[in-house]
């Protein structure tokens, strides 16, 4: 029966997972058209859309916090919720600036219900196990990152631009009321009792920010956010419509190849990275990775193109959720939240940082050169991690 119930935990925070992230998914395509029908310039459509990770970047450490002195339901239960408020004022916006608020206000949803999944299921695995319930999470995140685009678009072509935001909102309570009914707190009892005493946090602070293996893990989490959005998602579209000559369409189909292929290998990675330990997932999937940008920077046509396309899918499902696992093996127990929380910013960072840069560096010196310098930040990744992996934040070697 504490199998049953163990599993019957992944899948009900799976559930929840997948209505969310299939709501921001929705968001995707409509949230651009919808913005500029107020009559504003790219930029400001830029700035709406990414107020929306600004929100996540900012508060993933306070809700980390939060969940370490409150615990994983307020999380759990209220992100969803939140999302769902911000979405439906979205749909309900009457000019750019509260469109833009409201957007922000998602995403400080999406970051609390994201922060507390994974301190939840940090929680509830032990690292024998971690790298694969935290897989079953992802999958649910890319089955709803799939669908929700196309769901989105459908929406909003049979009903009208503002509509998906409301079925999004109703997706977000449904994901809030399945987690107040089937999540349960799962706060450790050492940690509850070390904030009731009033204990001084500074020095985990200090201990996390510190830590050597913190800081090469969230530099990984950093190059790979980097890379997704700014070399995957950003170059690649560019490069193979204005330089290839391939139409929106059939970039749209390698894009979808590259998350079918991740999804396919993410079950044997997770697998792996149970089995073989975290580093052996992470330093091989980063080379690969920088392998494939290398091929891409010097692809000549599409054949090229599509080679190392192919070569980075399968290197980022390689690491899998390896990346997180670790994170989560050498989390302090009484500062889950934190530590996860300071290493998802990592990721948000990257996500934030990469399109920009990479797009001034291509616009200086060509896709070419663009596709390489990425190559050069996920090697100096790898070998960082590499070097320094065997220490622990909180003492411990990685088995």
């Amino acid at each position: 029966m504490d199998r049953v119930r163990h599993h019957e935990r992944v899948v009900a925070v799976s559930v929840s997972t997948a209505l969310v992230m299939t709501g921001q998914g929705m968001a995707g395509p409509v949230l651009p058209v919808f913005a500029r029908e107020f009559g504003v310039s790219l930029a400001a459509v830029g700035a709406t859309v990414a107020a929306f990770g600004l929100a996540r970047l900012l508060l993933n450490v306070p809700l980390g916090s939060l969940a370490d002195r409150r615990g994983r339901r307020i999380l759990l239960v209220g992100g969803p919720l939140v999302f769902a408020i911000g979405m439906t004022g979205a749909g309900l916006a009457g000019g750019i600036v509260s469109l833009t608020a409201w957007r922000f206000v998602s995403g400080a949803g999406s970051a609390m219900y994201m922060t507390g999944a994974l301190v939840y299921l940090t929680d509830v695995s032990t690292p024998a196990n971690r790298g694969r319930l935290i897989g079953v999470n992802q999958g649910a995140l890319l089955f709803g990152q799939a669908i929700g685009p196309g769901l989105g678009g459908l929406i909003a072509d049979a009903v009208g631009i503002r509509a998906p935001f409301f079925v999004i909102g109703a997706a977000g309570l449904l994901a809030s009321i399945h987690a107040y009914f089937r999540l349960e707190e799962t706060r450790p009892k050492n940690s509850r009792q070390h904030f009731e005493h009033g204990a001084e946090t500074r020095p985990r602070w200090r201990e996390i920010i510190g830590s050597r293996t913190f800081l090469s893990i969230a530099l990984v989490n950093f190059v790979i956010f980097f890379t997704r959005a700014g070399s995957k998602n950003t170059l690649m579209p560019l490069e193979g419509v204005t330089v290839l000559g391939l139409s929106v369409g059939e970039i749209g189909l390698v894009l979808t190849g590259i998350a079918l292929i991740n999804l396919a290998l993410l079950s044997p990675a997770a697998n792996f990275s149970d089995r073989h330990g975290r580093t052996r997932a992470i330093v091989p999937s980063l080379f690969g990775v920088a392998a494939a940008l290398t091929v891409i920077s010097l692809a000549g046509d599409v054949t090229w193109f599509l080679v190392g396309a192919g070569i980075l899918a399968v290197f980022t499902a390689i690491s899998g959720p390896a990346p997180a696992a670790f994170a989560a093996d050498n989390a302090p127990e009484v500062s889950r939240g934190v530590s996860l929380g300071m290493f998802r910013t990592a990721g948000d960072v990257g996500l934030l940082v990469g399109p920009p840069l990479l797009g001034w560096i291509a616009d200086a010196g060509g896709y070419g050169i663009a596709f390489a310098t990425n190559a050069g930040l996920v090697a100096v990744a790898a070998v960082v991690f590499h070097l320094i992996k065997r220490e622990s934040i909180v003492g411990r070697v990685e088995q």
